[in-house]
């Protein structure tokens, strides 16, 4: 599956995506991030859909954006290479999986990310938007975040929160049921993988 199929990219980017099969399957073989049994499918299911987020929005340049627990830098990485001219800040609590990402980071020459060792209780930064991949349940998140969204608004959308959620989101999008909008992925990539797989935008 090509990015290119859903997304232009300059040559620089379609290098920097090219770049990370082998640099994951590398760093993957000695700091586990991705389910090793799924580091096949690293371009459909982690790189495009971390991407899922740039078909809701398209980030205006100087927008800051937070990458809520990371892990292997996922959906943030893939994003920073689409929206160079924003910056993006990823963050997690475990050491191991920051030094891959800044390792990554650095290796395709993402200038724009900055990942940092830090729970997301302990960050106290103003965002324009936060994106996270399945970290915790949407209430829980909503509580941590709230403090870290900025009232400056750079893009069409209000700033808030958008994750990347499977399965039935119902009882998570309950309280948010008024103002949430919630966007089937298989409706954006052709891939039988995306169904039930949802990204899910609460302004803030």
């Amino acid at each position: 599956m090509n990015i290119s199929d859903y997304f232009t990219l300059t040559p620089g980017q379609q290098q920097q995506f090219d770049a990370l099969g082998p640099l994951y399957e590398e760093w993957n073989a000695r700091i586990n991030v991705i389910s090793r049994k799924d580091i096949g499918h690293l371009y459909d299911h982690h790189v495009l859909h971390s991407l899922a987020i740039a078909k809701v929005i398209r980030f205006q340049p100087a927008t800051r954006i937070l990458d809520f627990g990371t892990g292997g830098g996922f959906p943030g990485i893939p994003l920073a290479i689409l929206f160079p001219d924003c910056q993006f800040r990823l963050i997690d609590g475990t050491g191991k999986k920051i030094r891959v990402v800044q390792e990554v980071a650095s290796a395709i020459g993402l200038d724009n990310v900055e990942a940092v060792q830090r729970r997301g209780e302990d960050e106290k930064d103003k965002f324009d938007f936060i994106v996270s991949r399945a970290v915790m349940p949407l209430p829980d998140l909503m509580r941590i975040v709230r403090k870290n969204i900025s009232k400056q608004q750079h893009n069409a959308m209000p700033n808030g929160v958008l994750c990347l959620k499977g399965g039935s989101v119902d009882a998570e999008v309950k309280p948010f049921r008024h103002i949430v909008d919630v966007t089937p992925i298989d409706r954006l990539f052709q891939d039988d993988w995306f169904k039930q797989k949802y990204v899910i935008y609460v302004p803030a």
